[in-house]
C-alpha cells in the first residue's frame, strides 16, 4: 500500500514536470527559484494528502482492531498478535466489527461469518473487506474427472471392500461388526474410530 502511495506521489510529480517543461528547461536564475519553489508546494500537498488520508476506509488496508471502526467489514484476522490471519479466509466471507476498539479496551467483538460473536485482542491485525471469488460456493463439477484435477481422489466406503481391504468389509448385508475385529467402527488399519481405545477404570463384575 505505502509503494503504490508513493508510486502515485512520483507519477503526479512527473507529470507536473511534463505541463511546464519552460520551467524545467529555462536557466535563469529567477525561474529556476520559482520551479524548485512550486514543485516543493505541490510535493509537500501530496505529501499532507497521503498522511491524512483515512486508511481504514480503504480495501486491502492491514492494521491492528483497534485502528479500524465500528461495523468495519474484515477478513484474514489474526487470534493473537503477530501470529498471521487465521481466522475469515474462505472466498467470498467477511467478518463484521461490532464494537467500537480502542487502544483503551483489550478486546472488540466480532461477528464471523458463521454467526458466532467472538472476542478479539485489538493489537490483532486484519485486512479490510471481503475475500474476493464469492462464487466459488456455487460453482459445479462438470464431471468427476474435474474433481480428480483438483487433486481429490474417489472415496470408497468400508462396508462395500472386501475382509482383506478394509475391517467393515464382507459379511451378509450392511454389517460392520464382521470379522476377527469385534463390534464398532474401525478405520482401515484397524484402530477404532470413535472416541479411540477405552482407557478409564473397568466396571466392577456384580
Amino acid at each position: 500500500m505505502a509503494l503504490s502511495r508513493a508510486r502515485l506521489a512520483s507519477s503526479t510529480l512527473f507529470r507536473s514536470l511534463l505541463h511546464r517543461p519552460s520551467q524545467f528547461l529555462s536557466t535563469s536564475a529567477n525561474e529556476s527559484a520559482a520551479f524548485k519553489t512550486a514543485a516543493s508546494g505541490d510535493f509537500s500537498s501530496m505529501m499532507n494528502q497521503m498522511f491524512t488520508m483515512d486508511l481504514s476506509s480503504q480495501i486491502g488496508s492491514c492494521m491492528p482492531l483497534a485502528m479500524m471502526r465500528i461495523g468495519t467489514q474484515i477478513h484474514n484476522i489474526e487470534i493473537r498478535p503477530g501470529q498471521g490471519g487465521k481466522l475469515v479466509r474462505a472466498a467470498g466471507t467477511s467478518a463484521k466489527i461490532l464494537t467500537e476498539p480502542s487502544r483503551s479496551t483489550r478486546y472488540c467483538e466480532i461477528k464471523l461469518p458463521s454467526g458466532v460473536k467472538k472476542l478479539i485482542d485489538t493489537r490483532c491485525r486484519a485486512t479490510v473487506g471481503m475475500v474476493s471469488n464469492p462464487e466459488h460456493g456455487k460453482k459445479k463439477l462438470r464431471k468427476a474427472g474435474q474433481s480428480r484435477w483438483l487433486g481429490r481422489r474417489p472415496v470408497v466406503r468400508g462396508v462395500a471392500m472386501n475382509p482383506v481391504d478394509h475391517p467393515h468389509g464382507g459379511g451378509e448385508g450392511r454389517s460392520k461388526s464382521s470379522g476377527s475385529h469385534g463390534r464398532g467402527s474401525r478405520t482401515p488399519w484397524g484402530k477404532p474410530t470413535k472416541g479411540g481405545y477405552k482407557t478409564g477404570p473397568l466396571k466392577k463384575r456384580k
